[in-house]
């Protein structure tokens, strides 16, 4: 499902792109701006950034301040990195709960956008729950890999050639 996550935000990233250049274009050339643009690509821009989350977690592609850490022996770095996850995890855990509500109280009280468009809130609330849920359980992934391997040393995930 991460990776459908993955392809979804590329086209979302695609259609951004071309909705952007339409409306700077209609902007400029006929004093005509879109009355939509500006309100989709904020609710499309939420999702780029909580649904792909879990995926770039898994790959470890985020931004990563290591200087400290790298300087650890292994083991503790390890188990750092387990217990960064565990916290992940309670975080993660907290979002998807409160964005959960919050996206059901949007669809129960027919909550709408003040605008022209009119967006429906349940669909951009949605994206809240949907993604720190991915992203929690790439972290509860992680916290039993890194957990395991501190415990044990395991030499796969000590020189990188693990999936963990």
């Amino acid at each position: 499902m991460s990776q459908s996550l993955i392809v979804g935000g590329q086209v979302v990233l695609a259609f951004m792109a071309l909705t952007i250049f339409y409306d700077a274009m209609m902007r400029h050339f006929f004093a005509m701006p879109t009355s939509w643009s500006l309100e989709v690509n904020q609710f499309l821009l939420v999702y780029l950034g909580l649904a792909t989350a879990g995926e770039i977690q898994r790959d470890e592609s985020h931004i990563r301040i290591e200087f400290f850490a790298n300087h650890l022996p292994w083991r503790v770095r390890t188990a750092l990195e387990a217990f960064v996850a565990a916290v992940g995890v309670a975080f993660c855990a907290v979002l998807a709960w409160r964005g959960g509500i919050i996206a059901w109280q949007a669809f129960e009280y027919g909550e709408r956008v003040s605008s022209a468009f009119g967006t429906p809130l349940v669909f951009p609330y949605s994206i809240i729950p949907l993604g720190f849920t991915m992203l929690g359980i790439q972290f509860a992934i992680q916290f039993v890999a890194k957990g395991h391997a501190a415990a044990v040393g395991d030499h796969a995930t000590r020189t990188g050639h693990g999936n963990a």
